[in-house]
């Protein structure tokens, strides 16, 4: 039963990586108003606006794939489903993170939420040694 449920998590969660790539490539506003990932504190000194959001768009549908694998290998009860979980996990932080504009407003509309379930991720299959 919690294998069905964690994986069910795993997937969604991956899903929700395609709703903040669509934000990202402006296909449609998560919010109105908002404007993630412009402003980036890392990006927006390298790159222009279009470049950082294409790039943004490509780095979540990635990390939405590597979550939706996860989900399905555990489904499966694969061995590799902890790496890949463990992988996208910090990969999707670490994507938040860099494309962050380093402002403490509207945390939520920028990846924290999706952070701290990254971080339950990681405690559940590397603390807990979470099991199918």
């Amino acid at each position: 039963m919690w294998t069905i449920i964690a994986g069910i998590f795993l997937v969604l969660h991956g899903m929700i990586h395609l709703l903040y790539a669509g934000q990202s490539a402006r296909i449609f506003e998560l919010r109105p108003g908002m404007v993630w990932p412009d402003g980036s504190w890392l990006f927006s000194k390298l790159l222009d606006d279009d470049s950082a959001r294409l790039l943004t768009t490509i780095l979540l549908v990635l990390s939405a794939l590597a979550f939706v694998a996860a989900g399905f290998g555990l489904f499966f009860r694969q061995e590799w489903w902890q790496p890949t979980a463990v992988g996208a996990a910090s990969f999707s932080s670490l994507i938040f993170i860099l494309f962050w504009d380093v402002r403490f407003q509207a945390l939520d509309a920028k990846g924290a939420v999706g952070i701290l379930i990254n971080l339950v991720v990681l405690f559940a299959v590397l603390i807990l040694k979470f099991q199918p």
